[in-house]
C-alpha cells in the first residue's frame, strides 16, 4: 500500500486522489479546528489512556515518518473513555513536521500550524485485529498532540536518541520500556469528529481526539526529527521533512469539545 505514495511534489497529498479515491471522501482528515464553531458536548466522557511501557516493541523508519511499535495481543496498553465505546488498543505512535518550526501539524487551529503533531493510533478491540479494524468505520482511535516550541522536553529524548540508529528508511531498531503516557500533555481537555487516516490508505475509520494542550519541544530537538530520511541508504539522501497532509474540508462534520 505504501508504495507510489509521498510527500513530494510528484506524489504529495494533491496527488493521493489519483490512486486512492476516498482522498476527497465525507470524512477526510485533518481539518482546521475552529473553536468558536465547535460544540461542547457534556456527554463526553474522559480519556482513560493505561499503557504498559513493557509493550514497548521497536522503533521504524518507514519511508514516511518513524513509529514506535507495541505488542497489541492483550489489553495491556489501551484507551477507554472519551468519545469512544469499548476498549481500544495501541498499536503504533508516530509523528508528522515541517522543514522550519513554524509548521509541521497536520491538524491545525484556527489555521494556526505547530511544528509537528503525534498520533497514538489505536484499535478497536471488537474486532479480530488492527487489520481488520483499520477500515470499519468505528475501528479506529487516534488521539492527537500538538508539539510547541519552547523548553526542551526530556520525555522526548529517549526517542530522539534512537533516531540516529533508524536514519533511512527501512531501518528498524529494538525499543523496548518505553511508557508513551510521558508525551500526553497534563490536561487531557479534548475535541473531537470523525475522520480518516492522514496517509494512504486514507481509511474513514478514525475517531479522532485532538488533544487541546500541547507540549513543548525545543528548536534544537525538532532539528533532529529532520535529521531522518525519506530514502534507503542505498538512494540519494532526501530529508524527511513536511511529512504532513494539509486540513481537509469539514463537508458538514460535527466538531465536539470535551470541556467549556
Amino acid at each position: 500500500m505504501s508504495h507510489g505514495w509521498g510527500y513530494a511534489k510528484h506524489n504529495g497529498p494533491h496527488k493521493w486522489c489519483e490512486s486512492f479515491q476516498i482522498a476527497n471522501g465525507p470524512r477526510q482528515s485533518p481539518i482546521d479546528i475552529i473553536p468558536e464553531s465547535v460544540s461542547y458536548d457534556s456527554s463526553l466522557k474522559p480519556l482513560t489512556l493505561k499503557y504498559d511501557p513493557s509493550t514497548s516493541l521497536d522503533i521504524l523508519n518507514n519511508g514516511h515518518s518513524f513509529q514506535v511499535t507495541f505488542a497489541d495481543d492483550d489489553d495491556s496498553s489501551t484507551l477507554t473513555g472519551g468519545p469512544i465505546s469499548g476498549t481500544y488498543r495501541l498499536k503504533q505512535f508516530h509523528f508528522h513536521w515541517g522543514d522550519c518550526d513554524e509548521k509541521g501539524s497536520e491538524h491545525t487551529v484556527n489555521g494556526k500550524c505547530y511544528p509537528a503533531e503525534l498520533h497514538l493510533v489505536h484499535w478497536n478491540t471488537k474486532y479480530s485485529s488492527f487489520a481488520e479494524a483499520a477500515d470499519i468505520p468505528d475501528g479506529l482511535a487516534v488521539v492527537g498532540v500538538f508539539l510547541e516550541i519552547g523548553a526542551e522536553n526530556p520525555q522526548l529524548q529517549k526517542v530522539l536518541v534512537a533516531l540516529d540508529s533508524i536514519q533511512c528508511k527501512g531501518t528498524q531498531n529494538s525499543f523496548a520500556n518505553f511508557d508513551p503516557s510521558v508525551l500526553l500533555p497534563s490536561s487531557l481537555d479534548y475535541w473531537t469528529y470523525q475522520g480518516s487516516l492522514t496517509t494512504p490508505p486514507l481509511y474513514e475509520s478514525v475517531s479522532w481526539i485532538v488533544c487541546k494542550e500541547s507540549i513543548s519541544i525545543s528548536s534544537a530537538q525538532m532539528t533532529k526529527f529532520r535529521s531522518l530520511r525519506f530514502s534507503a541508504e542505498e538512494e540519494e539522501a532526501c530529508c524527511m521533512v513536511n511529512n504532513y497532509r494539509p486540513p481537509q474540508p469539514l463537508k458538514g462534520r460535527a466538531v465536539r469539545a470535551s470541556f467549556q
